[in-house]
């Protein structure tokens, strides 16, 4: 089948984390003898500040490393969605996209056979319901949303009849473990969160690390305020900016443990929903250890991962994986053995191609739609 995809970026993930996953989807669609073709905006804020800070080269490096992948991009102001439907069976339009374009997607994708499906992989349904109410949601053959209890929203509160579970998932091709050196202790991989965990990255991460200055702790991220990176000074984390996502199992495989504090809407009201990192984390066979959350979904098995329910028992969880053991072992082993079994892009694909086959599309050749009813 071909399919078509419209993102914000594939070509960039800075502080863009939901290109991870779409990449590695688009990837593993590709490898499975599907045709994939990806449309971004020309002028994506993503990209363009990237090319201001880095330059062209992490571009080059996802060219390379993502062949497979057709990267073509439209001018927002003319951007021929006839044509570049043409041909497709399934049209992919992501939640982080231009509602004027998004919304006039349907009916090109009809126009020439195609299934179309809305994919979301962010919580605004909950925290910004008036953006996603500017999408015409009903124009859609269904919703792709990455927890259970996000497409519990599209159906209640946005009135979307079909509507399926996808979570995101680890790209192993990509995402796997490296045998370096471990030349530090913890680190951490994230953004400040935009006020979103503010105060739980102090008490989870940087009290810690301040009172446990023997330890070497290192940080990767965008979008840092002056007053965050002053903390970290403080705190005695060393700060690496951003890390593209395919260095990311570098700098996972040169620490001996790192932690994950979820934003505040993941635990307050989206239980369920990890986000990228635990996948990517657990992928790359490094110990990791939780701030609360809830994984309501049962998507993980007991000693995947190390929960912490208090900053005190973040600290003596962390100082317990850094200095390492035969538990600690078994523990990463374990995690990535779930991810293998359970949780790759490939395992994504095939849920994606089985809601595909439940709808009965056939894209170019013309065969009509049947909705049926998600589970």
């Amino acid at each position: 089948m071909r399919f078509v995809f419209f993102v914000h970026s594939a070509a960039s993930d800075w502080n863009h984390g939901n290109a991870h996953f779409l990449r590695g989807l688009m990837s593993s669609l590709a490898r499975g003898g599907h045709t994939v073709v990806s449309y971004e905006p020309r002028g994506a804020w993503s990209l363009e500040n990237l090319l201001a800070d880095h330059g062209i080269g992490p571009v080059v490096e996802f060219a390379r490393a993502y062949p497979e992948i057709d990267v073509r991009t439209y001018d927002p102001a003319e951007p021929r969605l006839d044509e570049a439907v043409a041909g497709a069976d399934v049209v992919l339009v992501h939640e982080w996209n231009d509602p004027a374009i998004a919304n006039a997607i349907p009916a090109a994708a009809r126009g020439a056979g195609a299934a179309v499906l809305f994919h979301d992989t962010h919580h605004r349904p909950w925290s910004q319901p008036e953006a996603i109410a500017r999408f015409d949601l009903a124009a859609f053959d269904g919703v792709l949303a990455f927890g259970d209890v996000l497409r519990e929203i599209y159906r209640q509160c946005f009135g979307v009849r079909r509507a399926w579970t996808l979570h995101e998932a680890a790209d192993v091709v990509r995402f796997r473990p490296l045998d370096l050196p471990r030349t530090h202790d913890v680190v951490w991989i994230g953004n400040w969160g935009d006020e979103e965990r503010t105060q739980e990255l102090r008490d989870f991460w940087l009290a810690p690390a301040s009172r446990n200055r023997d330890l070497r702790w290192s940080a990767h991220g965008v979008r840092y305020p002056e007053y965050a990176l002053a903390e970290l000074r403080e705190a005695g984390v060393e700060f690496r900016g951003w890390a593209p996502s395919l260095r990311v199992p570098e700098a996972f495989s040169s620490a001996r443990a790192t932690l994950h504090v979820p934003r505040r809407a993941y635990v307050q009201a989206l239980a369920g929903i990890p986000t990228i990192r635990v996948f990517e984390a657990l992928a790359c066979g490094i110990p990791l250890v939780c701030a609360p959350w809830s994984d309501a979904e049962g998507l993980f098995r007991p000693g995947d991962y190390a929960v912490a329910e208090t900053p005190a028992e973040m600290e003596a969880t962390l100082l317990r994986l850094v200095h390492g053991g035969d538990e600690v072992l078994r523990q990463a082993e374990q995690g990535l053995e779930t991810i293998l079994v359970r949780h790759t892009c490939d395992h994504r694909a095939d849920e994606l191609l089985d809601i595909v086959r439940s709808l009965g599309a056939a894209g170019s050749e013309g065969t009509a739609i049947t909705h049926v009813e998600a589970a």
